[in-house]
């Protein structure tokens, strides 16, 4: 429902925002009511049976059927009549509710048009795979993400992240209107086929606010030639932007293809579930195994290993001394690899070295000021350092290098606005869809409880135990990097006001 708008009588209910109005004026309802409403709204005259509201209103939690009439009765009461003197939710005996009013569904709001950034800014969209092999849909991917590090990696560029560029991966939409979303004046499209130890790259930079086509060029080469075709794209682009070359150290390439394309598929898992990650645990296992000098291998077993542990609800010396290990050898082989320096420089934090994090996370910047992953790792150490509107703008910087990022992202946005005391915006944050249901829900749960909405917070934390049983504050507090004592005293003072464990 995220994102879906509906207008009734004089209402407009927005799902995503979480927010319902009256002749424009905020009515105040519970989150409860809004899910409940959103259901109802959604499906108007139809007759949504009771356990499909509760399951609406509650998700994954069994609740008795008088707290669903409680919210029903609190809805209608909010609502008032309606034009013909009736009530907007009608009640059908034994069975469940039913939306009676007229519903008109609104277009999703508009996004604003972000500003252009001070320098010249591109996007790389998802190339296409020609190939009539839908294995080698990774390796499109793969190169896509390549191209993305190594222009990134070019201090005159500003470059968007990996996950928004993916987010129009199989989209029919108009060039300009993707760069208006991204906030960028050039993409940078392509399609490449591999087959027969040969590869086919066609790629073409376009301009979106004129539509000129900058540049393209086709390539037809070796599969070996793989990463020189890149560095070779990488320099044209850089070169039509900045009318010259600007080369950046060189890159550690994988001197094995199996290894680079076990890698290319690994990271893509990285955010996902524990299956994911011990999927993604085998496949770069192998990786480092069939190339023992790929940097990038390594980073990503390192933070493998480091979301094994987060998993699995709690650290293990043995699981964080081999993260830490994994990564110390992936910034050793490639130390010009600003996404290896700053997994390194987070993984440090954890581990109370902070002058070294603290170093390691201003060499990722300088190798790389467009790596938005860094900037969100970096918010989250600053925060818990007590540097609370530093970790603020960190957070909103990765966020326009990243407009539609991974989840943790939201995480970490939630967890600088509770410590900013910024707990509605905080409670915003940590109820969109893309974080709600993880982790988060403890941040969301201290939220609730500093407004006083400790119902709200308790059903929060119920949800948060059932994937978590072990948690507990004490455990929690000493083994995250704080460095500041009132900080770490806030968020236990949420914690307990929302009855985490002790």
């Amino acid at each position: 429902m995220q994102g879906s708008r509906f207008a009734f009588g004089p209402f407009v209910l927005d799902a995503g925002a979480g927010t319902l109005l009256r002749n424009d004026v905020p009515v105040a309802v519970g989150y409860r009511g809004l899910k409940l409403l959103a259901a109802l709204v959604g499906r108007p005259g139809e007759i949504l049976e009771k356990a499909q509201l509760m399951d609406a209103a509650w998700p994954g939690t069994a609740v008795e059927e008088g707290n669903l009439t409680v919210q029903i009765a609190q809805l209608r009461k909010l609502l008032g009549p309606a034009a013909d003197g009736g009530e907007w939710i009608a009640t059908v005996p034994r069975v469940g509710y039913r939306f009676t009013g007229a519903v008109e569904q609104l277009g999703g709001a508009k996004r604003k048009p972000l500003p252009l950034p001070d320098k010249p800014s591109i996007a790389v969209l998802p190339f296409v795979n020609l190939s009539n092999d839908p294995e080698q849909e990774s390796f499109a991917d793969g190169l896509t993400e390549d191209l993305i590090t190594d222009l990134s990696r070019i201090s005159g560029l500003f470059v968007i992240a990996r996950n928004s560029a993916f987010a129009y991966k199989g989209k029919a939409m108009a060039v300009r209107e993707i760069a208006e979303d991204l906030g960028v004046r050039y993409l940078l499209e392509g399609s490449a086929r591999r087959a027969a130890g040969r590869v086919r790259i066609n790629a073409q930079l376009v301009d979106a606010v004129s539509g000129d086509h900058l540049w393209a060029e086709r390539f037809d080469r070796s599969l070996e030639d793989i990463f020189a075709v890149q560095d070779e794209v990488t320099g044209k682009i850089v070169e039509a932007l900045l009318g010259r070359l600007r080369a950046p150290p060189p890159r550690n390439r994988p001197k094995n293809l199996e290894a680079y394309d076990l890698c290319v598929r690994a990271r893509k898992l990285m955010d996902d579930s524990p299956q994911t990650a011990r999927e993604a645990h085998l496949m770069l296992t192998r990786a480092v195994s069939l190339d023992p000098e790929y940097a990038e291998a390594y980073r990503w077993l390192a933070m493998n290993h480091w979301m094994g542990w987060v998993h699995s609800g709690g650290p293990t010396e043995t699981s964080r001394s081999v993260a830490l290990e994994l990564a110390r050898k992936a910034v050793a082989i490639d130390p010009n690899d600003a996404g290896c320096r700053w997994v390194l420089a987070y993984l440090l934090a954890y581990e109370r070295s902070f002058a070294e994090a603290d170093a390691e996370f201003a060499k990722a910047i300088e190798l790389d000021p467009n790596e938005a992953d860094a900037w969100a790792a970096l918010s989250d150490i600053a925060v818990l350092a007590g540097r609370v509107e530093e970790g603020l703008e960190h957070i909103r910087k990765a966020f326009r290098l990243n407009p539609f990022p991974a989840s943790w992202y939201y995480l970490a946005l939630g967890q600088a606005q509770y410590a900013a005391g910024a707990y509605e915006a905080a409670v915003e944050t940590l109820r969109r869809d893309e974080t709600y249901r993880t982790s988060s829900r403890r941040f969301l749960a201290a939220s609730l409880a500093q407004l006083g909405r400790l119902d709200e917070a308790r059903a929060e934390v119920e949800l948060f135990l059932v994937g978590n049983p072990h948690f507990t504050t004490r455990h929690w507090a000493t083994t995250e990097p704080f460095r500041d004592a009132a900080t770490l005293e806030h968020f236990v003072d949420g914690f307990r006001k929302a009855g985490l464990p002790e």
